[in-house]
């Protein structure tokens, strides 16, 4: 059990390092003893508007991990709005705590209050171990909330459309790879198969697509084979397939020495947040070995489309036509990588913070 004296120890003995390193804004510790919450929100850069990102709950290990955790994800928050256009920074929140069996509606309203304490700075929405049904709780102590369900106005869940931008940055990969972006008797792996990655085989399997599928959770990877067909491989063998395509759909860092060496692919394009365990240092060995890399914050970057459509009235039609624009994004990234010989995460970055820079500037101009 992590305790909050610890995350204070973790925060303060290295405080301004964790948040210059990336010139983050603001970090929150939340503590209610009577729900047992223990949660950190972290708002990366407000330039371009209030920081949206949603909410995780995990069992962290330790309190670095829940540090380092919410200090990656909401800096790819800031580069996913940027990069896509929206008038929205970056922020994330993780509660510290099992899902099954710690959650319940007065921990989740009392993580309101402190979202609500924030006045509109971040704003808040579903993400790995929280619900719909979780947001309307957070909801009833604050507005700054997103992703809430079709009934009460909002957009429900947000991840076929996070599934979706997956599947064109698919093809945009495919295309800038080998000229045509069909995926018919493409082999594609899909590394967990949660909300995301299901609705992703769904979208795969429509194209003709060929999945092999891997997952901790049996009745997961039960569904997808009977539903599309899909290959169940065990534990991380996924690695080693043959598929020309490797989709990672679960939690980061999973794009390292180790791993990368394994591969067969000639594309990693998948949902999963902060993928490349060192940006620089695995966003060029992937170059080495011929892998073209999508990078993560706009290929899943739908989710965040389609709550920011519900942030300014939502129209689900103009959350798909907006997240269709990732196949042109990312064609502009490709492109750029290879003129300016870097790597894709790094052309990714450059577009991204150029905008928030440009930005920055017209708000200074008098």
């Amino acid at each position: 059990m992590i305790e909050v004296s610890e995350l204070k120890n973790q925060l303060h003995t290295n405080m301004f390092e964790n948040l210059s390193e990336h010139n983050h804004e603001q970090i929150l510790v939340c503590n209610d003893n009577q729900t047992g919450l223990k949660a950190l929100i972290a708002i990366h850069n407000t330039v371009l508007g209030p920081g949206l990102g949603g909410t995780r709950m995990w069992k962290y290990n330790n309190e670095s991990e829940a540090v380092r955790d919410v200090l990656r994800l909401s800096r790819g928050m800031t580069y996913k709005a940027s990069i896509s256009g929206l008038n929205l920074g970056g922020a994330k929140a993780v509660i510290i705590g099992d899902a099954r069996t710690q959650k319940n509606e007065a921990l989740m309203r009392r993580f309101g209050r402190f979202v609500n304490n924030l006045a509109g700075k971040y704003i808040t929405a579903e993400d790995v171990g929280t619900t719909t049904q979780d947001m309307e709780y957070v909801n009833m102590e604050t507005d700054h909330v997103v992703g809430l369900p079709e009934s009460r106005g909002g957009g429900g869940d947000p991840s076929p459309v996070t599934a979706y931008g997956v599947y064109v940055g698919i093809k945009a990969s495919a295309k800038h790879k080998w000229g045509s972006d069909s995926l018919a008797g493409k082999k594609v792996a899909v590394m967990g198969v949660g909300k995301v990655g299901m609705h992703l085989l769904e979208d795969l399997h429509k194209d003709g697509a060929k999945c092999y599928v891997s997952d901790m959770n049996e009745a997961a990877l039960k569904e997808a084979a009977e539903r599309f067909g899909a290959v169940v491989v065990s534990g991380d063998d996924i690695y080693d397939t043959d598929a020309e395509i490797f989709a990672p759909c679960a939690l980061g860092g999973i794009l390292n020495n180790d791993t990368i060496d394994r591969l067969k692919c000639e594309i990693v394009a998948g949902a999963a947040n902060n993928q490349l365990e060192d940006e620089d240092i695995h966003g060029d060995m992937l170059v080495n070995k011929g892998i073209l890399y999508a990078p993560d914050f706009l290929i899943n970057a739908g989710g965040l489309i389609n709550v920011y459509s519900e942030y300014t009235g939502y129209h689900r039609e103009n959350a798909i036509r907006d997240t269709e624009r990732i196949y042109d994004t990312l064609t502009k990234i490709y492109n750029l990588a290879e003129s300016e010989g870097i790597h894709t995460q790094a052309a990714a970055t450059h577009l991204a913070e150029k905008r928030i820079t440009d930005i920055m500037h017209v708000q200074s101009t008098i």
